[in-house]
């Protein structure tokens, strides 16, 4: 059977893309491009990591899933907030499905895949775990081990020194920008290393390798990246940094020949990224606005309390549950990241909160006020597009979602803090999440040199299942994207009731690990400060 290789390049965009492959950067992508297909990939609502990549990985949605955020409600009901892990996923994955049905996965650097899930293959975890922790995440038994005696291999890097990433916390200085892209640009070397030693000496069916790097650059780094921000006369630092960018997609493109070529000639090749990416410059502080709006009342201090601060962790991650005052506070937003808006429900005994009888009133007027919003500045709205819980997140787990999510104009970006002003501007244009990605795809079967309409990001699973011969679950959303496949394609499907697990069994199985696995205080700290620092909790 062949081999079917995933390369995710987590907030690819083809805005920066299609230039630096135009430009002679990228000449192994371009080169891809043209003997396969291309298209722009819908994520899916909120276009954020922990939410997208699980979708791509199921062909299910948030609310389907159960993933909507890096923080997950304790209980629908609850005010408390802990870390997404990957207990929350409550799905089938791509992974799971091909075990099921006998075939080996090895996949690299994704997220959401600790504690470790049961796998038929090889798992490295990175992402958001901190790096002491990798050993405990890798798969089978002795890998980490084996992993030890390669000679680029060091763990500091895989999954993020939280020291090192701490650099951009407040805005990174002049002089830090050159060594943190050279430390994401060596960081994608070393999990090449390991991808194209598990090629060789565990061979899989499908293989799967996650670059981060690409979101984390364009985070801090988009002025650079972005032809229509160039600067007419660039200081040297920024000609420095900005050959430093391109120098990372050179890298890039280096390693993504190397694992194409050792995948074969007759392997499909599926690129995908989550999300895409775009300037931003405006911040909307949200709960000043609710504030202002009668419908949040922090409580006397200004900070959390002196006595909780001990207990801002992974069960009471969320510093809002000290500053509230929730006899009086009727909505909130806890999280930046998934710009969502949560609304108080009266409590048991009847105090505070909003009573079940008024809710679909008070959404309303949350609605109308949101929509009706302008900026001080310019009089044009704020808020683009406002979805209820019920329009986006229909499913199983659509309690544990906010009851509204917005979209802003121009891609400002939400902050959660304590402000005097409802809206605030940065100094210089950040990165941010767009929900327009990339899908690329070569290999047999696969159209080539075409460029087809827009696909969802839910559609990428059913092809790679498709591509491994293997039936699509009946429950999945997404479906196969039959113009992106040469005519005479069609899909093999089968109830999940028949033979693989549905997203109503065990899934979410895991291998046991022991205690020692759980994140402890300073790990928290340090994950916090790692979103902190990419503009996540604002």
């Amino acid at each position: 059977m062949a081999k079917t290789i995933l390369i995710g390049l987590d907030g690819a965009t083809f805005t920066v893309l299609d230039p630096l492959m135009a430009d002679g950067v990228m000449p192994f992508l371009r080169d891809l491009v043209a003997e396969g297909v291309r298209a722009t990939l819908r994520s899916v609502v909120p276009p954020l990591t922990p939410p997208a990549w699980t979708s791509l990985m199921t062909g299910k949605r948030p609310g389907e899933h159960g993933v909507f955020d890096f923080f997950q409600k304790e209980a629908p009901e609850s005010r408390y907030f802990r870390f997404t892990t990957s207990h929350d996923v409550q799905s089938a994955t791509i992974w799971s499905t091909a075990g099921e049905c006998g075939l080996r996965s090895n996949i690299l650097n994704f997220p959401l895949m600790f504690p470790p899930p049961l796998l038929n293959g090889c798992l490295v975890p990175g992402g958001w775990m901190p790096w002491r922790q990798l050993r405990l995440g890798c798969r089978p038994a002795g890998l980490f081990d084996r992993l030890k005696e390669l000679p680029s291999f060091k763990p500091r890097e895989l999954s993020h020194d939280m020291e090192l990433e701490e650099k951009v916390l407040e805005g990174c200085a002049d002089e830090e920008y050159l060594d943190w892209i050279t430390l994401h640009t060596r960081r994608e070397r070393r999990w090449t290393e390991i991808f194209l030693y598990l090629m060789r000496e565990e061979p899989a069916d499908f293989s799967a390798i996650l670059f981060d790097g690409v979101d984390k650059l364009q985070h801090l780094c988009w002025r650079f990246l972005d032809p229509a921000l160039a600067s007419e006369a660039p200081t040297p630092w920024e000609r420095d940094v900005h050959w430093a960018c391109r120098n990372y997609f050179r890298e890039l493109d280096g390693l993504i020949a190397e694992i194409v070529a050792g995948a074969g000639p007759d392997a499909t090749v599926v690129f995908a990224s989550d999300h895409g990416f775009g300037p931003t410059s405006d911040i909307f502080y949200i709960n000043a606005w609710l504030e202002k709006q009668g419908w949040l009342a922090w409580s006397g201090d200004r900070g959390a309390r002196p006595d909780a601060t001990h207990q801002v962790g992974i069960n009471q991650i969320a510093r809002h549950v000290f500053e509230m005052d929730w006899e009086r506070t009727l909505a909130y937003a806890a999280t930046p990241s998934s710009q969502g808006i949560h609304i108080v429900p009266r409590g048991p005994d009847g105090s505070g909160g909003v009573p079940a009888e008024s809710y679909d009133r008070f959404r309303r007027e949350l609605v109308e006020a949101l929509k009706n919003l302008r900026h001080p500045d310019t009089g044009r709205p704020v808020v683009a597009e406002v979805w209820a819980r019920d329009d986006v997140f229909a499913g199983p787990f659509e309690p544990w979602a906010p009851d509204l999510t917005v979209r802003l104009e121009g891609d400002a970006v939400v902050s959660i803090l304590r402000s005097d002003a409802v809206m605030g501007r940065r100094r210089e244009p950040a990165g941010t999440h767009r929900p327009e990605g990339v899908f690329l795809a070569r290999g047999p079967g696969i159209q080539r040199g075409a460029a087809v309409a827009e696909l969802s990001l839910l559609d990428v699973a059913p092809l790679v299942l498709h591509s491994l011969g293997v039936p699509i679950p009946d429950d999945v959303s997404g479906r196969l994207p039959l113009q992106a496949l040469e005519s005479g394609s069609s899909p093999r499907r089968f109830a999940t009731a028949a033979g693989v697990r549905s997203s109503a069994t065990a899934i979410a199985a895991h291998e046991p690990i022991g205690l020692e696995s759980a994140l402890d205080a300073e790990e928290e700290e340090l994950v916090l400060k790692r979103l902190s620092a990419l503009g996540y909790l604002e």
